[in-house]
């Protein structure tokens, strides 16, 4: 008898006993599951054969019928004693795979993704002794009856993933994320992979699996499939192949709290105010007792030029705010990117010493993620809502109190029972938006409705309103409250029966402000203090000036009036517009009377108020040119079919 067939048996019996023993302890069967057991003809809808395939050694489970399977542990390691005809058959099979190597094929059956030996169990136990990563196997597929089953309606999405792609050991629990994972690796939705595009994800997801599994990963209950989709979101999957492990494991480690939200039911942490001031000192001298920090570079990162984009001139006036109210203490400087993926740009701010980076368009996020994992030291935010990423932190303003000032207005100078209203795009916040306007414009005039219109759907939404004879329309944000009154695509603007028309008051940003108070918190140490598994999102108001409305001259003092009391209340935080009995256009009660919404329940509407006349729209009305948006923080972007990237194998 070959004696290292008898110390491999040795060795594979005490880890089969150690199994017993743990498994006994928590009170779990022992032994390998039986397949014939976990099955009723009931649940099955037909077979399928797979042929011969080299089957993942950690996806054999259990055995097809209940035959011996009290020989094995739960881990396919023998149990009977060294002495035993099992026993000896083991070590024979030892020593062919020493000699030879076991070439043929178990004989098993597939379920639900996971494999149930027939015939083989000790050439499985003998391969799974000396870790094979694969065995080979004439597979039989049981398919399950189609139910609404999760586990069953995600199975059904992996059989048509495994006819294109002929992949196994991919654990996801949502059936959208294997064409996600189709997309994320360039491929259109029905492509066939090539056996050379097979193997290369293989080797790569082998790889990318064992520096994953080598993680501290206590709180991330991803899989190594699902922690897969987190990596491409950021790096290609070449990467994978190219890094050393040490570095592919340190690279993973920086993506580890994302992948961890990935799934979770509430990722996001929303800031709704800065950091209150302390009470007899101002800004600066809080700024100058408290500092830690004695000076920062900042970058901005613009997606277009000032003097060409109004969104850029206001983030870019709130650059230069910050030099004058910082003085040498900051070092504010532009960088223009040409598109949202652009790395090298972000990258070559870090490397001119930018110790803060301000990217001011929700499509940089992909680009300061990858910056984030590369610099954790480097503080990145970017300028959007509602994006559960830890690494980077995301700023917005809380327009919509200004809405509800500007909705207020509008219901009072309207001479007929029809407000209009032109939103922009259908992403998270805008229903909030258009909702407290409404609710505005009720307050002072009860009968009146909103006609809503969209920019981002084929058609002229203004021509179309004033067609429809509405005298009094709400459009855009102004930038900046310079910017207010203009022109007639911000704020609102009623037209008179002359056709003269007269600008009421706008909605307008302060940015400066916000970047103010984050790099006072910077300074301070306010920052660090923040403690949270979570992704911050900064969703500032009236409070911290980042949001205001601008009046115009035109506005009858008594209008004016009201409106700065709102302003006074939403500031002091004794107004909220959505704090009183709100039905929606279903007739459905969504706030009671007397209670008011959370922070996170305003970002969360997909409804609007039964006073609102028209609709959301869906992904397939909107124009092309809205499309990366809408998939970026759109309402339901969940639910949208992943856009193809580029081909990474």
């Amino acid at each position: 008898m070959n004696p290292e067939a008898i110390g491999m048996y040795r060795t594979a019996n005490r880890a089969a006993l150690k199994y017993v023993k743990n498994a006994a302890a928590k009170g779990e069967r022992p032994y390998p599951p039986v397949l014939d057991e976990m099955l009723d003809i009931s649940m099955v809808a037909g077979y399928a054969d797979l042929g011969v395939i080299n089957i993942p050694a950690e996806l054999i489970v259990g055995t097809k019928t209940l035959g011996r399977v009290f020989a094995l542990a739960g881990n396919f390691m023998p149990l009977l004693e060294e002495g035993s005809e099992f026993a000896a058959k083991w070590t024979t099979l030892y020593s062919s795979q020493l000699d030879e190597g076991i070439r043929d094929p178990i004989k098993c059956y597939e379920y639900l993704g996971k494999f149930y030996v027939e015939e083989g169990n000790k050439r499985v136990s003998v391969l799974r002794a000396v870790g094979s990563p694969t065995i080979p196997g004439q597979v039989t597929r049981v398919i399950p009856r189609w139910s609404e089953d999760p586990a069953v309606r995600t199975y059904y999405a992996f059989m048509d993933f495994y006819r294109r792609s002929g992949i196994y050991g991919l654990d996801y629990a949502r059936r959208e994320q294997y064409a996600q994972l189709q997309a994320a690796l360039g491929f259109d939705p029905d492509h066939v992979w090539t056996e050379e595009q097979r193997r290369g994800f293989s080797a790569g997801f082998v790889k990318f699996r064992t520096a994953y599994e080598k993680l501290d990963r206590s709180g991330c209950e991803a899989t190594s499939a699902e922690a897969l989709l987190g990596w491409l979101k950021v790096f290609p999957f070449s990467a994978i192949k190219e890094l050393e492990p040490a570095e592919l494991e340190k690279k993973l480690l920086a993506l580890l709290p994302d992948i961890a939200l990935q799934d979770s039911p509430s990722p996001i942490e929303v800031s709704t105010e800065p950091e209150p001031e302390d009470e007899g000192k101002g800004l600066f001298s809080k700024l100058f007792s408290l500092g830690k920090t004695e000076h920062l570079r900042v970058a901005f990162i613009y997606p277009f030029d000032p003097d060409k984009s109004a969104w850029t001139r206001a983030h870019d006036e709130g650059r230069k705010y910050l030099e004058e109210r910082f003085g040498d203490r900051i070092d504010a400087t532009a960088y223009r990117v040409y598109n949202r993926n652009d790395f090298e740009t972000i990258e070559a701010a870090i490397e001119d010493g930018a110790q803060v980076v301000f990217a001011t368009a929700p499509p940089m996020i992909g680009a300061c993620r990858r910056s984030a994992a590369l610099h954790p030291d480097v503080k990145l935010l970017t300028c959007a809502l509602a994006l559960p990423y830890t690494g980077v932190r995301v700023y917005y303003g809380r327009i919509y109190e200004s809405k509800f000032i500007s909705g207020a207005v509008a219901g009072a100078m309207a001479a007929s029972d029809t407000v209009g209203y032109v939103a922009n795009y259908p992403i998270v916040g805008v229903p909030a938006e258009i909702n407290a306007f409404a609710l505005g414009v009720r307050m002072t005039n009860p009968r009146a409705h909103v006609r809503l219109v969209w920019s981002c759907t084929p058609g002229n939404p203004l021509k179309e309103l004033e067609d429809q004879g509405v005298e009094v329309i709400s459009n855009r944000v102004a930038a900046t409250p310079e910017e207010a009154h203009r022109a007639l695509e911000w704020g609102v603007w009623r037209r008179g029966g002359d056709g003269v028309l007269t600008p009421l008051v706008t909605p307008c940003w302060n940015w400066g402000r916000l970047y103010e108070r984050i790099i006072l918190s910077i300074f301070s140490g306010g920052w660090d203090n923040i403690f949270s598994s979570k992704a911050i999102n900064y969703w500032w108001g009236f409070r911290s000036g980042v949001t205001d409305v601008a009046f115009s001259d035109a506005l009858p003092e008594g209008v004016r009036c009201l409106a700065e009391y709102l302003k006074g209340g939403l500031t002091d935080g004794l107004i909220s517009p959505f704090a009183s009995r709100i039905l929606d256009q279903n007739g459905a009660v969504r706030v009671d009377a007397g209670a008011d919404l959370s922070p996170e329940q305003v970002l969360g509407m997909d409804w609007l108020c039964d006073n609102v006349d028209g609709n959301i729209p869906r992904y397939d009305e909107i124009l092309p040119r809205s499309h990366d948006m809408v998939r970026l923080l759109g309402l339901h972007r969940e639910e949208l079919p992943p856009e193809k990237e580029e081909q990474q194998l």
